[in-house]
């Protein structure tokens, strides 16, 4: 049996309500039973307030990152280390950050440099146990220019840096998911997303999915497994 592991926020996190609904949700059923998902994706959270929670304070050091005292990492990311129930060897780490970390204010504020940093951290503590690292870039929003859906996240390059680094496979899912919106002509928009294509995709926000629209951000991902080659596109349906 193969886990696949999803660390991510709240594009990528099991809903609470029927909107959001993070793509992590529907990624299970695109495995045969030989793969199980275990998502711990927690919706609000930046890379490193899904590592560190409430040790994350509101106070910035002298670089401008944000204070981590004490600096122990919270239960989520512990159990994930955890010898006997946390990850194996051939298991799958997904890690897509990047929309919150761009807050300005603490606790959620990240660095580029500092991303990038907790982002190592995380691909080389899963391949120190076995498992197969895979970093995505941030999952767009919708915003249009015209009638081009275009790009508006962060930290591409410092996710992309850290796959290089480490020789992880990076699935840029900024791109590819607004190459979606283009597929699907989501733009123009006038700002309601309540009606039409992008009310069937989106929540009553420019973000957030609907679970149709998470269902198909999820197969993006299953595509770019295959494309790319990474192994576990081999236990895909």
């Amino acid at each position: 049996m193969v886990k696949v592991w999803l660390a991510g926020d709240s594009t990528m996190a099991d809903p609470k309500s029927s909107c959001p609904v993070g793509w992590g949700s529907r990624f299970d059923a695109l495995f045969n039973d030989q793969v199980t998902v275990v998502n711990k994706a927690v919706s609000g959270r930046s890379i490193q307030t899904w590592l560190y929670e409430s040790n994350v304070t509101g106070a910035k050091n002298s670089a401008g990152e944000c204070v981590v005292n004490p600096n122990t990492y919270a239960q989520r990311w512990l159990d994930m280390l955890d010898p006997a129930n946390g990850m194996h060897s051939g298991d799958y780490l997904f890690i897509q950050f990047g929309i919150n970390d761009s807050d300005p204010n603490c606790p959620r504020h990240v660095g580029t440099a500092r991303y990038q940093s907790l982002l190592t951290t995380m691909t080389n503590a899963a391949k120190s146990r076995g498992a197969h690292p895979v970093l995505l870039t941030p999952v767009a929003a919708i915003t249009c220019s015209g009638s081009t859906a275009v790009g508006n996240r962060g930290f591409l390059s410092p996710t992309t840096a850290a796959g290089t680094a480490t020789g992880a496979p990076v699935i840029d899912l900024h791109k590819l998911s607004y190459t979606l919106y283009n597929t699907l002509k989501l733009c123009p928009n006038n700002g309601d997303y309540t009606k039409g294509a992008v009310g069937a995709f989106f929540c009553n926000d420019h973000t957030h999915f609907e679970a149709a629209g998470a269902d198909q951000i999820a197969r993006v991902v299953a595509k770019a497994l295959r494309d790319q080659k990474i192994g576990l596109a081999g236990y895909l349906k």
